[in-house]
């Protein structure tokens, strides 16, 4: 099957007050951000082309995977928002595959749900501190989408918190997370733990 290739991309370029270019990613040169630069958004239309990045890992999806697709999120993500334009759920056809929902907001930022309980946030934080990048964000997102396509995503529950673990395609990346399980209403809770449990191995790779 073709790879996945990221669409060509006309990202909008930011000036500081000097007129100088702001590279976002590398302001900070490893040094602690000012003190001003926490919970500061400015000039979040950096983050547009995920929409783009996006719209384009939704296709090859849908090109690449015996999948079925439906708009709306129908309560997938966790984290309440205010702000969502429109979300798109891709379900595999093999139920022991993890389904990926696309929310897109108007932040702008995307939030990709994955399998039962796991979204992934990008950007995380888009302020001046945290100084992320369009581009650090849509690769984080491609690995995301195309781990769990693979079936290199797991989810796991224990004792009063919930995580999942993740590994790129290539086996070159890993990353693991967790959270309290009293964030999570209790009937979305037992749904999930009925997946969960039939997956002792993690969920599957989806089937093209």
């Amino acid at each position: 099957m073709p790879p996945y290739v990221r669409p060509p991309i006309d990202a909008p370029v930011f000036r500081d007050a000097t007129g100088q270019l702001i590279d976002y990613g590398n302001r900070w040169h490893g040094d602690s951000p000012p003190d001003d630069s926490y919970r500061v958004d400015t000039n979040l239309e950096r983050f547009r082309p995920l929409h783009t990045v996006a719209e384009a890992l939704i296709d090859f999806l849908t090109a690449t995977y015996e999948v079925t697709v439906s708009e709306g999120h129908d309560g997938d993500i966790l984290h309440a928002r205010t702000d969502i334009l429109r979300a798109t759920r891709i379900t595999p056809c093999d139920p022991n595959a993890a389904p990926l929902t696309f929310v897109f907001t108007s932040y702008p930022s995307v939030i990709v749900h994955a399998g039962a309980l796991i979204d992934f946030l990008h950007p995380v934080c888009g302020c001046e501190a945290c100084d992320s990048s369009w581009e650090h964000e849509a690769d984080e997102m491609e690995w995301h989408v195309l781990a769990v396509a693979a079936g290199k995503f797991s989810e796991t529950r224990w004792h009063g918190w919930f995580g999942h673990a993740i590994e790129s395609v290539d086996g070159m990346a890993k990353s693991s997370g967790e959270s309290r399980i009293d964030q999570v209403p209790q009937e979305r809770l037992k749904a999930a733990a009925s997946a969960l449990d039939a997956l002792p191995h993690g969920w599957v790779a989806w089937p093209v």
